[in-house]
C-alpha cells in the first residue's frame, strides 16, 4: 500500500482556485457533520447525484445534483482522500492551465465523471457523490504533462514504512490501472453503492482530453511522440 504525500514540481503561480476548492469541500463537510443522524439521507439524496433521479423525466427537478454532488462526500477518509490528492496535483494543472481555464477543467470532469457512472447503472439509486472525478482529470493531466516529475509516496508493507521518490508516470499509472481492474471487475455483478470506478477512469480520461485541448504545446508535443513511431 502507498500514499502520495506530495511532490517535487514547482508551482508555476498561486493556485487560487485549487485553495478555493479546498476550502469550499472542508466547509460544506463541517457544516455536514452538524445535520442530524436521522436527516442525513436526506441531504445525501438532495445535493447527491441519484442516476435514477437523472434519467426520469423529471430530471430538470434535480439537474442541479450534477453540480452540488461534487461538493459533498460521505465521510471523512472520502474528504480526506480527494484534498490530499487535490493539494499534492491540483497547483501545477492549475499553473499549467491558469485559473479560468482551471475551473472548466476541474467542473467538466467532474460532471463528466458523474454523467458516465450514471449511465453505467442508470437505474440506481445510491446518490454519487464527492470530487473524485473531477480529481481524477487532474491526475489524468498530471501524467500526461509532468510524468516525469518525482511524487513523494508512504510505503506500507506489514512492519516496514518508509517515504521514497518515484516518477508520477508509475504512481498514476499504477492508480490508473487498479481504477481500471477494479471497474472491468464490478461489471460482472450489480454493485449498489461503494467506490464509483468508472467514474475514476472516465474522469481521468476527460482530464487527459481537456489537456490537450486547453494546453496547444502539450498537444504538439504529443503529435511529434506518435509520429516518431510512424
Amino acid at each position: 500500500m502507498f500514499i502520495p504525500i506530495g511532490d517535487t514540481n514547482i508551482r508555476l503561480r498561486k493556485p487560487y482556485i485549487t485553495y478555493s476548492i479546498i476550502i469550499i469541500n472542508t466547509v460544506i463537510f463541517i457544516y455536514q457533520l452538524t445535520i442530524p443522524q436521522e436527516f442525513i439521507i436526506d441531504w445525501f439524496y438532495s445535493f447527491g447525484l441519484v442516476p435514477s433521479q437523472l434519467f426520469s423525466y423529471n430530471f430538470l427537478l434535480k439537474i442541479h445534483t450534477i453540480f452540488t454532488s461534487l461538493f459533498i462526500h460521505g465521510g471523512f477518509a472520502h474528504i480526506a482522500g480527494n484534498l490530499l490528492y487535490l493539494w499534492i496535483f491540483g497547483d501545477n494543472i492549475e499553473g499549467t492551465l491558469g485559473h479560468s481555464k482551471f475551473i472548466i477543467f476541474y467542473l467538466s470532469c467532474g460532471i463528466f465523471a458523474s454523467l458516465v457512472q450514471s449511465i453505467i447503472n442508470p437505474v440506481s439509486d445510491v446518490p454519487i457523490i464527492g470530487a473524485s472525478g473531477a480529481i481524477s482529470g487532474i491526475l489524468g493531466a498530471y501524467l500526461i504533462k509532468y510524468p516525469r516529475a518525482r511524487v513523494k509516496v508512504l510505503i506500507f508493507l506489514i512492519f516496514f514504512i518508509e517515504i521514497i521518490s518515484i516518477p508520477a508516470v508509475y504512481v498514476l499509472g499504477f492508480w490508473f490501472f487498479i481504477q481500471l481492474t477494479n471497474g472491468l471487475g464490478s461489471l460482472s455483478f450489480q454493485q449498489e453503492g461503494g467506490v464509483a470506478w468508472f467514474a475514476h477512469i472516465s474522469g481521468f480520461l476527460m482530464g487527459i482530453f481537456l489537456l490537450l485541448l486547453f494546453d496547444p504545446y502539450e498537444r504538439k508535443r504529443i503529435w511529434k511522440e506518435m509520429n516518431r513511431y510512424h
